[in-house]
């Protein structure tokens, strides 16, 4: 499975920015679509995820300004950031939890990353 995000750019404190990735290639079924950041100085952070059944859980550090969504029929995972500050710049990346075929284990998939940078 192949994921490619699109949406990062330049945005000035308390903007908006939304971020997408679409999976394509072949496989069974995807469980779980999210996304995770990581700046110079910190490790790949958890920020949100959905489900298939579209449930969604965020990390603390996202909670009322992140919104996470899924798109089954486009394969799609869309990340709407409001409120931005400094602190959100980062490279983002799109997650997905690949099962390749019926009956096998899920696998994790990792887009490229997409650069999001807030000037203040």
């Amino acid at each position: 499975v192949q994921l490619q995000a699109s949406g990062g750019g330049l945005v000035q404190a308390g903007g908006s920015l939304t971020l997408s990735c679409t999976a394509s290639g072949s496989y069974f079924s995807i469980t779980e679509m999210g996304w995770y950041r990581q700046s110079p100085i910190n490790e790949r952070d958890f920020l949100a995820r959905v489900t298939s059944g579209g449930s969604t859980n965020y990390a603390d550090s996202v909670k009322g300004r992140f919104s996470i969504s899924r798109d089954n029929a486009k394969n799609t995972v869309s990340l709407q950031m409001n409120s931005l500050n400094s602190e959100d710049t980062a490279v983002y990346y799109c997650n997905a939890e690949v099962v390749p075929a019926e009956g096998l284990r899920s696998y994790a998939s990792w887009g490229p990353g997409t650069l999001v940078t807030v000037s203040s």
